[in-house]
């Protein structure tokens, strides 16, 4: 097959632990053709969706800690999405406009026949925060709200809560507010910018502290090894991007439900890749847009996660 990437800058990626290089290498090793291509360089013309994609060859044996990991193999070139055998969306997150633009393009391209994944409608219809609320029997209790007295009420009656963002990634502008309220003011204000934007409010979870567990769902099969994102002393948040340790673990009996549950639903809706995160019993986010982890879970146990998702692909393409 060949497969086409819109991904960020290769020179931007730590291809040492980037899942989507991961992900190249292991299609490599199966004989599939890889290129790649930035968000904006797709476009329609003349009603075709089209991209300017560029070939490239993977250095099996090379360091993946410096840049000539890859190379481009020949021009790039200009032509129909519905050209390739698999179009792989792993642009990361900010899920901006650009990137909602994106997804509809996507949604166009497959309409005229191209093969997508995550398909765009099902990024677009799963913002990463508020998907869990389609399963709030799996939740720890969750307000989504503007209104800061709505917002204060909860922290009154939960007492030990977190707030976030809708549209932070890795950790960024989540805050542990705890019994005593301490500057719960001022961070609802930062938060909803004085009640013009929507944030979200849990009560904490102790169990933070034994891990952000990542579960990864590929075609809608949990790989039987979690992903313990462990903070850091002093801190609230497990991501790896915050300095948490990242430890695999196998699953437990209610993290296999949970994702079973949930991953028989989403991969009917086009999603072939998907991220949980779990906290003690509680799902708190849908990962859609790029999910990670797969080196980590590698390196550390005997399950290939690149080498699944690679098999998987191929099934899908198949149809």
């Amino acid at each position: 097959m060949h497969i086409l990437f819109i991904i960020d800058p290769l020179s931007s990626l730590k291809a040492y632990k980037d899942s989507s290089v991961a992900m190249m290498r292991a299609l490599c090793k199966r004989g599939h053709v890889i290129s790649v291509a930035l968000q904006g360089d797709i476009y329609i013309d003349e009603g075709v969706v089209k991209v300017t994609g560029q070939a490239i060859n993977l250095i099996q044996e090379a360091d993946l800690h410096g840049p000539n990991w890859w190379q481009a193999s020949g021009d790039s070139v200009d032509q129909a999405l519905s050209r390739y055998d698999a179009v792989v969306m792993r642009k990361d997150p900010p899920f901006d406009m650009e990137y909602v633009y994106s997804t509809h393009l996507l949604d166009f391209a497959q309409a005229q026949g191209a093969r997508v994944f995550n398909a765009g409608q099902a990024i677009r219809n799963h913002p990463e925060k508020l998907a869990i609320t389609e399963f709030a029997e799996f939740t720890s209790p969750t307000l989504v709200s503007r209104n800061i007295a709505r917002l204060r009420a909860f922290h009154a009656k939960y007492h030990d809560i977190i707030l976030k963002p809708l549209d932070g990634m890795g950790g960024t502008g989540i805050f542990h507010v705890r019994p005593d309220g301490a500057n719960l003011g001022a961070i609802l204000e930062t938060l909803t910018d004085n009640g013009a934007r929507t944030i979200m409010a849990q009560r904490y979870i102790p169990e933070i502290k034994q891990g952000d567990k990542r579960i990864l769902l590929i075609n809608g099969e949990p790989v039987p090894y979690a992903l313990a994102r462990i903070p850091l002393a002093g801190e609230t948040r497990g991501n790896l991007a915050a300095g948490g340790r990242g430890v695999a673990q196998p699953l437990t009996k209610r993290d296999r439900y949970i994702a079973e549950t949930i991953g028989s639903k989403l991969r009917e809706r086009g999603l072939l890749l998907v991220g949980l995160d779990v906290i003690g019993d509680y799902l708190t986010e849908v990962n859609v847009t790029s999910p990670t982890c797969f080196v980590e879970i590698t390196e550390q146990t005997d399950f290939d996660v690149a080498d699944c998702f690679a098999q998987a692909l191929e099934q899908a393409v198949r149809g």
